[in-house]
């Protein structure tokens, strides 16, 4: 296996414009992704930018980072884009699809995705989940619940569905960390298909895979990493450096 970490990033988010470069104790946050990614030493990482702002600055890093089209419509196509530029001889048979809004993930969890796929033959695509952090999280449509048949170690699971709808019953909720490994050829199969009706209707990208018959599994992670979406989660992110500083 031999893997490459790609960080899509871009300027125009909705919730919050221009958060790649939003300051997190005195470093960009996308400079704090990709200092984390190389810190989980799994291969290259190369940011897919979709504005020169964030190439400035990850260079200005000391990171690599590439320009692509700023309309494409999705960090899978922006990860694409880059992989064609930076490995068009495809010796990378693995895509770490690492989002550039968690600026404090641990390297354990990135780890952790990479070695589902060395593990299982049969996974197509990686990825994460935690604990439900409250019971409030059953009913949260926005929060995205993994349904997985369970290892017997209870730390890993072949993924059979996700869903914004409430889990009932007994057992744990496992809430989905939008983290993907994809081996190479289920990345480009995955890209190259419409969005499929259960996409549609729950909003939720994997289960395109799903539809297409590509398998899914998930490695439990203690904690989700702190994700970035909101003028909010900025402001918890910054005070989470000032404990960690």
């Amino acid at each position: 296996m031999n893997p490459i970490v790609l960080i899509p990033a871009r300027m125009a988010a909705t919730r919050l414009p221009g958060k790649p470069l939003a300051d997190i104790g005195g470093t960009p946050m996308i400079v704090r992704v990709l200092r984390q990614a190389l810190a989980a030493d799994m291969g290259p990482v190369v940011v897919a930018a979709g504005d020169p702002e964030i190439v400035a600055a990850v260079e200005d890093a000391g990171g690599r980072a590439v320009l692509t089209d700023p309309g494409l419509p999705s960090g899978s196509d922006r990860i694409l884009a880059a992989l064609a530029e930076v490995d068009p001889a495809a010796r990378h048979d693995v895509v770490i699809n690492l989002q550039g809004d968690m600026p404090f993930v641990g390297a354990s969890v990135l780890l952790d995705c990479g070695a589902l796929l060395a593990t299982h033959a049969s996974c197509d695509i990686a990825t994460l989940v935690a604990p439900e952090t409250s019971a409030a999280d059953r009913a949260n449509p926005d929060v995205v619940k993994a349904v997985l048949a369970m290892e017997p170690d209870g730390r890993s699971g072949r993924a059979l569905y996700f869903t914004r709808s409430t889990l009932y019953g007994e057992g744990p909720v496992w809430r989905h960390i939008g983290i993907y490994g994809y081996r190479r050829g289920a990345l480009q199969r995955f890209n190259a298909a419409p969005p499929s009706p259960l996409e549609r209707r729950e909003k939720l990208e994997q289960l395109r895979a799903m539809e297409l018959g590509l398998t899914i599994w998930a490695a439990v992670a203690d904690a989700a990493p702190i994700s970035v979406d909101s003028p909010a989660d900025l402001e918890r992110a910054r005070e989470f450096a000032r404990t960690v500083a």
